[in-house]
C-alpha cells in the first residue's frame, strides 16, 4: 500500500489524485482533518495517530509539514520518521526544499529532516522541491490592475530572482517515483530511487522584470517594474499573510478583479521546464 500524507493541502491532494489515476495501485491518503475512512486520521502534533495512518503502508509519500517555528515542524518531522519506521515502511518518498532555497528560513527544518531520514531503516527518495511558479504569478495577478491603470508593477522582489516549479509538474514527479518504489517493493527488484535526491526547478530564474515583461504582454500595454519595501507594501496588498519567521503571499481573487484570471495566464511554461536532472 502507499500512503500520501498531507492530501488536504494542494500538493498532496495533487498526488494523491495521480496515483489514483494511474490505476493498479493500492493507496490511501492521510491528513490531519481526515476521517478515519476516506482519508485517514494522520496529525503530526498527536504522534499516537499516526501509527494507525501508517498502517500497512509500504510506501510513504511524506509531503512535509506547513508553515510553523523551526522546534514545531522538527518535532512533527522528527514523528512521521520514527512512525514509519515503527510501522515498517519500506521506502519514504520526501517532498523537501531545492538547494536554492538554502538561505530561506523554512530551509533549516528540510535539512534536519532528510538527515533524520538519512539515519532510518529503510530506502529514502528526497524530492528536493522548488518554490511554486503560483508564488510569483499570484504577485503579478495582485499587482495585474494597478498595473493596467498606470503601467507599472510594484513589488517588494528586489533585484532578486528565483527558480520556481509548476506544482502539477512537481506532483508529477512525486507519483512517479512512488509508482515505482511501490512497483520495485512488491517485486523485489532493483530499488531504482532508493538513495536519490531530485533537485525540482526551472533553470529559468524568475524576477520582478520577469512579471512585468507578461504582465505587458497579458495586458497590452507597456509595464515597468518598480521595487519597493517589503513592510509598507506588504500590509497594504490584499493575499499578503505574514508571520514572524517567513513572509509568504496568496493571491486573492479580491486583490485585482478587473484583471483577474487564472494563474497560468500568466505563468509561462519556459518558467518551469525543463527541471534539473536527478543527482
Amino acid at each position: 500500500m502507499i500512503v500520501v500524507t498531507g492530501v488536504s493541502g494542494a500538493l498532496g491532494g495533487a498526488i494523491l489524485g495521480g496515483l489514483r489515476a494511474a490505476g493498479g495501485l493500492e493507496v490511501v491518503g492521510a491528513s490531519r482533518s481526515g476521517d478515519g475512512t476516506a482519508v485517514r486520521h494522520a496529525d503530526f502534533d498527536r504522534p499516537e495517530t499516526l501509527k494507525e495512518a501508517f498502517e500497512g503502508a509500504r510506501v510513504l509519500v511524506f509531503v512535509s509539514a506547513g508553515y510553523a517555528e523551526d522546534d514545531v515542524v522538527l518535532a512533527r518531522h522528527g514523528a512521521v520518521v520514527r512512525a514509519a519506521a515503527d510501522a515498517g515502511v519500506e521506502h519514504v518518498i520526501y517532498t523537501s526544499l531545492a538547494a536554492s532555497g538554502e538561505r530561506l528560513t523554512i530551509a533549516l527544518a528540510h535539512r534536519w529532516t532528510e538527515a533524520r531520514l538519512a539515519e532510518a531503516p529503510f530506502d529514502v527518495t528526497v524530492l528536493r522541491n522548488g518554490l511554486y511558479a503560483e508564488i510569483p504569478a499570484g504577485l503579478a495577478l495582485m499587482g495585474a490592475a494597478a498595473a493596467a491603470e498606470s503601467g507599472v508593477f510594484a513589488a517588494p522582489l528586489g533585484a532578486g530572482r528565483v527558480s520556481v516549479a509548476a506544482r502539477d509538474d512537481l506532483a508529477a514527479v512525486a507519483v512517479r517515483v512512488a509508482a515505482e518504489a511501490w512497483q520495485d517493493v512488491v517485486s523485489g527488484g532493483e530499488r531504482r530511487h532508493a538513495g536519490r535526491t531530485y533537485e525540482l526547478e526551472g533553470l529559468s530564474a524568475v524576477g520582478g522584470h520577469d512579471l512585468a515583461e507578461v504582465l505587458s504582454e497579458v495586458l497590452g500595454r507597456p509595464v515597468s517594474y518598480l521595487p519597493v519595501p517589503l513592510g509598507p507594501r506588504g500590509r497594504g496588498w490584499p493575499g499578503w499573510r505574514r508571520t514572524r519567521r517567513v513572509t509568504r503571499c496568496r493571491p486573492s481573487p479580491t486583490s485585482a478583479p478587473a484583471c483577474w484570471r487564472p494563474v497560468k495566464a500568466i505563468c509561462p511554461r519556459s518558467w518551469t521546464r525543463p527541471v534539473r536532472p536527478a543527482t
